[in-house]
């Protein structure tokens, strides 16, 4: 691996200002190389990677890093600048800039590998010898290892002893790789034989012990460092921290004995925890992956002041909930609330699309009459169409049965995670039985969630932890939440829910286009984001029962048919005038003509993401006219998703299928008049910061770069 950088890959005087830009200077000495197939193709699976979250920290280092199909052998590339690059890093702009490309089936080792650097990027001998290396060839061999700090050029000599001594801190990537890893196995050992004979290694009093896990969607860097920046705050508090790293090149579990001896546990993390349960019952710090890089020490004080008070937050049914796991720390609550609201929509969306796909194939097959068939289990004819149209109906009106529990319970469990479950299930059940709908379920699922994460914070004996999650808990929270919906505020619900179906089914002429209108912006508006669900919501919430109301299902032709039209236009504008878009679009747009024909509006965000103030504008306005011309129609939709493939299913199919070609003409339309107005190089592909905006273009391609 000693060929994984060399000097051809090392730009001592890196003049990008942008990290777009820096990205592609270092990517095409890459591609100079053979290590990288298709510019523009990796390029946007690094941007895709950056868009999860900035890749600068604190120090002055910038490692834009990820996965990609189009690199052939683990490869980095290093540049320094002189005038600092912004990669999002707190305290500024980043002058050592690292790039990380790893191939999309990359063994075990060379993930390793590549991992080690992050944990050099820790030791502050290693920066300042790479900042006053006086050639590529010498900072080359610094970060391979094959030479001291002080071999790095006449510069790094002449640093004196800040750079020079610094010949046994900057070891290698591949030699901190083989060290990391020896130390942590060394530290797992040490603390598991102590923890079985309940003793330490030193005299005395035994040192605070804290587990941790760290991991980042990429698993490459950021999980490392911060591992390593934890390791040395433990060493130099005196506690003996063991870190487990749940990166891309798999993971070690940590040995059940050292996470029993231990007195706290911190998670650095940005994806969820594996096996989480394994740490519970524990005072535990739950915090995002780069505050365990930039405040080791503030973390381990945190984890020690809860020990010393006794708050075992990491306790069964205690911890921090799925959503939290997976968001960042910090959020506003107005955020978690959304969040803990689509958490619910997204596990109900699968019954709602089984359920109304069965429903309406149930009605294609055996008739509008099928819903007064009788039972299948006292009826049903084999040889019979009729039969077979009512065994649909009646599958399908079972799956949209689960909608208002699943939607609640799983709000609960956004909220307060497995303990929510029950009473989120319990109340959903309730607005069913009292006709409270989905606004009833929304409110029973906040309702549930709201108090587990009370009955969380009452202090319990530790004798009934065991209990409290699996008895306790779920009953407590049912009374609770069954009393308040059935006594309390279920009935003002039940007539808020009547009066906005009453409302629906009042609408007709100017009032429906112009809901049509409304919801076509909000399809369009963020392509698969809150608004967009929202919008989603509303519409398969009014046909979420076995009989919809005609107006119900005119809301859903509608946002269908908005949603479709996004990827649609950027696909048909990418067709009709090629040189507008880059190579990576100019892909994105034959896909997008089938994901937009499926109803996935997501398939127009490469372009949004690259071009936002043109593509957004442009989806928004061809979607308003999709919605309008699908309520002036008065076309009907009783399947919930589909796309053009369930246009049997749909009412007035031909004039439906209309109102999406006339907006995606309008979409693509103005993309290519907004896109046409700018300065365009003579490939076609934007200039300026045009093309440096267009990176991003894969942030929905769903790269490799976990």
């Amino acid at each position: 691996m000693s060929d994984m950088i060399t000097a051809d890959l090392v730009d001592l005087d890196l003049s990008a200002d942008t990290k777009e830009a820096a990205a592609r200077a270092l990517a095409r000495r890459m591609v100079t190389l053979g290590r990288v197939t298709d510019l523009e193709g990796f390029l946007a699976d690094v941007a895709a990677r950056e868009a999860q979250m900035p890749t600068g920290l604190d120090g002055g280092i910038g490692i834009p890093h990820c996965r990609s199909e189009h690199v052939t052998e683990p490869t980095l590339a290093f540049g320094r600048s002189a005038a600092g690059i912004d990669f999002g890093a707190p305290d500024g702009p980043a002058d050592l800039i690292f790039l990380i490309a790893a191939p999309a089936g990359a063994d075990d080792a060379h993930l390793t590998i590549l991992s080690s650097l992050a944990r050099q990027l820790m030791n502050a001998e290693f920066t300042d010898a790479l900042r006053s290396a006086g050639d590529a060839t010498g900072a080359a061999a610094l970060i391979r290892g094959d030479a001291p700090a002080a071999d790095t050029g006449d510069a790094g000599a002449s640093a004196g002893a800040g750079a020079g001594g610094a010949s046994e801190g900057a070891k290698s990537a591949v030699g901190a790789s083989v060290g990391a890893s020896a130390d942590s196995v060394a530290a797992s050992g040490a603390a598991s034989a102590d923890a079985a004979t309940g003793s330490s290694s030193g005299e005395g009093e035994r040192p605070f012990r804290i587990v941790a896990v760290t991991s980042c969607p990429t698993g490459i860097a950021h999980t490392y460092m911060a591992a390593e920046s934890l390791e040395n705050a433990g060493r130099e508090a005196g506690v003996e921290l063991v870190v487990e790293t749940q990166g891309s090149a798999g993971f070690t579990r940590l040995d059940p004995a050292v996470i029993a001896a231990a007195d706290g546990v911190i998670f650095a993390h940005d994806v969820p925890v594996r096996d989480k349960d394994r740490f519970a019952g524990k005072p535990t710090v739950d915090v995002g992956v780069k505050a365990g890089i930039n405040r080791p020490a503030e973390l381990i004080g945190e984890v020690r002041g809860k020990a010393a008070r006794g708050e075992v937050t990491g306790a069964p049914g205690t911890g921090s909930t799925p959503v939290e796991r997976a968001g960042t720390a910090g959020d506003s609550y107005g955020t978690k609330l959304r969040k803990w609201l689509m958490t619910g929509v997204s596990y109900m969306v699968p019954f709602v699309a089984a359920g109304g796909l069965l429903i309406a194939l149930g009605f294609a097959i055996g008739g509008y009459q099928i819903n007064e068939a009788k039972p299948v289990m006292e009826h049903f004819d084999w040889g019979q169409v009729d039969s077979w149209g009512a065994l649909l109906f009646q599958i399908g009106g079972v799956a949209f049965g689960f909608l208002i529990p699943v939607l609640a319970g799983y709000i609960a469990y956004g909220m307060a995670d497995r303990p929510g479950l029950v009473p989120g299930f319990v109340g959903g059940m309730i607005s069913v039985n009292i006709a409270a709908g989905f606004l009833g379920g929304l409110v029973a699922g906040l309702l549930a969630g709201a108090v587990v994460l009370g009955i969380q914070r009452i202090k319990i004996p530790p004798v009934m932890r065991g209990i409290m999650p699996v008895v306790v808990i779920p009953l407590v929270s049912s009374i609770v939440v069954g009393f308040l919906m059935f006594i309390v505020i279920g009935k003002p619900i039940a007539e808020a829910q009547k009066a906005m179906t009453d409302w629906l089914n009042g609408l007709s002429g100017t009032n429906a286009i112009l809901l049509g209108v409304l919801l076509g912006l909000m399809m369009c508006f963020d392509l698969g984001g809150p608004v967009n669900k929202v919008a989603y919501a509303f519409a398969t919430a009014g046909i979420a029962v076995q009989d919809p109301s005609d107006s119900a299902m005119k809301v859903m032709a509608a946002v269908m048919a908005a949603g479709m039209v996004p990827p649609l236009g950027m696909a048909l504008a990418t067709t009709v005038r090629k040189k507008l878009f880059t190579t990576t679009e100019r892909e994105n747009g034959k896909a997008a003509w089938i994901l937009g024909a499926s109803f996935i509006s997501e398939g127009a965000i490469p372009f949004a993401a690259a071009d936002p103030l043109r593509v957004i504008p442009a989806s928004m306005a061809g979607g308003a006219v999709t919605g309008a011309l699908t309520m002036a129609f008065g076309s009907t939709l009783r399947a919930p998703h589909g796309g053009i493939w369930v246009t049997f299913l749909i009412g007035k199919p031909f004039l439906y299928l209309l109102a999406i070609a006339i907006g995606t003409a309008i979409t693509a339309g103005l993309v290519i008049v907004l896109k046409g107005l700018r300065k365009t190089a003579p490939d076609g592909a934007a200039t300026g910061s045009d093309e440096s905006a267009a990176a991003p273009a894969a942030q929905a391609k769903q790269p490799v770069a976990a």
